[in-house]
């Protein structure tokens, strides 16, 4: 009897120890171990790709945002600024673009109200950018599958260059020029498409003379 009660104080003790020291590998030094290589060698991206103003951050180029009008009492939605270069749509909370809301509308391609949406929006970006509605990019008519994607095609971003230019006074070669500048190519040369993140692009368009 004595003996079976050893055996199984030994087996539980030895399970004990084997919990400890597992916890301390995964869950003390590992984390340690894999932040501070991330602090090391990617510290802008192992602290949320912060995008600052004068020391102090002010967004973050992982999560795109509305470039809207402050709201007026009249408006059920708030109107796209002119003045900046627009994301894609987004389905992520009542205004888009709530981080605490990520997800997409789950409209299938041959839904009929997505199709009337998608139709309403490349006649509105048409007449907002001042261009054909045949030559509206998809990306600006449709949303992301997170609702939170803060890049545009290079084709949606050169489309709005007129409006951008036009509407700061701006001369609209150097307003390519900053687009062009902003162009990511595809992950590791054949992943994705060529991208351009509009949250840095308007950071930068805002100190352009």
């Amino acid at each position: 009897m004595l003996g079976s009660l050893a055996h199984v104080v030994r087996h539980h003790l030895a399970a004990l120890r084997m919990l400890l020291v597992f916890t301390v590998i995964t869950g003390i030094a590992y984390p340690l171990v894999v932040t501070g290589i991330a602090q090391g060698l990617f510290p802008h991206q192992a602290n949320g790709s912060m995008i600052k103003d004068s020391g102090r951050p002010v967004a973050s180029a992982l999560i795109g945002q509305n470039f809207d009008h402050p709201p007026r009492t009249d408006q059920t939605t708030p109107a796209p600024d002119p003045r900046w270069f627009q994301p894609r749509p987004s389905a992520a909370g009542s205004t888009g673009y709530d981080p605490t809301r990520s997800g997409a509308s789950n409209l299938g391609p041959n839904n009929a109200t997505l199709s009337k949406t998608i139709a309403q929006r490349r006649t509105a970006v048409a007449a907002f950018d001042g261009v054909r509605p045949g030559s509206v990019p998809a990306d600006a008519v449709t949303a992301s599958g997170s609702g939170l994607d803060p890049d545009i095609s290079p084709a949606y971003a050169y489309e709005q260059v007129n409006r951008v230019a036009r509407t700061r006074g701006l001369d609209p070669a150097a307003v390519r020029r900053l687009v062009a500048a902003h162009v990511s190519g595809r992950q590791l040369g054949f992943l994705g498409q060529e991208s351009v993140n509009v949250v840095q692009l308007n950071h930068d368009l805002a100190a352009l003379k």
